[in-house]
């Protein structure tokens, strides 16, 4: 009995802190910042899975561009999966370290401290480089993350460590300020210690983006994605979107 509840742990751990990870809100980091500019950002996200499960999660929040070279914003962040509901208080952190008209890459790093307002969850904590190139109508990012849960067990049980991912997102201009695309999203397991790929959770899709003006200083900005599950571990399909209102 123990050595079952032990594998049903293991495969556990395997299986659903993918999904922890990856929330199906989450959206491609980049290092632009514009200084002085105050936001109102929503985000929603819901997947389906393979077991049949729906995680929800949405949040949001007011960010703040402090100077040319960091952007910081507070959120309120509600998730919904098997478990149950949770609650978090989120402080997003984002550097521009190099950049500019004369850099071919800007380059920038991104800190998200992640609080429970609910018991039993986890604090969480991601950090990681940000790429981004443009030539002509085309706009690339890639970005790295590290993730790492503490404070206390998680909402699945799964034993603490730090988890390596990636977002990518290629963006063209149509037209105006509308942009087609395509978004990427994965997690690998460990940072040391890659899980087979099977178990690997991947997806990728066809995204949205546009900004509509309202006057000076003041824009709706908009972005949704579609994703399909490229892996077994993925959820089958994730639809997110994010509105931001820029003043």
């Amino acid at each position: 009995m123990k050595k079952r509840m032990r594998l049903q742990m293991f495969l556990a751990g395997f299986v659903l802190s993918p999904l922890c990870f990856a929330g199906p809100a989450d959206y491609v980091y980049t290092p632009h910042i514009e200084r002085g500019e105050l936001e109102l950002d929503i985000k929603y996200g819901t997947a389906n899975s393979n077991a049949g499960v729906r995680p929800q999660a949405a949040s949001i929040g007011l960010g703040y561009g402090v100077t040319d070279h960091w952007f910081t914003e507070g959120y309120l962040k509600q998730k919904h999966n098997a478990g149950g509901d949770s609650t978090y208080l989120e402080w997003e952190n984002r550097f521009l370290l190099v950049g500019g008209e004369a850099s071919p890459v800007d380059i920038g790093w991104v800190t998200e401290l992640e609080a429970p307002m609910t018991n039993g969850a986890p604090w969480e904590l991601r950090a990681g480089p940000l790429f981004q190139s443009t030539a002509g109508k085309l706009q690339l990012n890639g970005n790295v993350i590290f993730e790492r849960a503490f404070g206390g067990a998680d909402e699945d049980s799964v034993a603490q460590v730090t988890n390596i991912g990636y977002q990518w997102q290629t963006r063209y201009r149509a037209g105006g300020t509308f942009y087609i695309g395509i978004q990427g999203f994965g997690e690998m397991g460990k940072w040391d210690q890659w899980s087979k790929t099977t178990e690997q959770n991947h997806r990728m899709g066809p995204a949205v983006f546009g900004k509509l003006a309202l006057g000076e200083h003041q824009a709706i900005k908009y972005n949704a994605a579609w994703l399909a599950g490229v892996t077994d571990a993925a959820p089958n399909t994730t639809l997110r979107m994010q509105i931001e209102y820029e003043f």
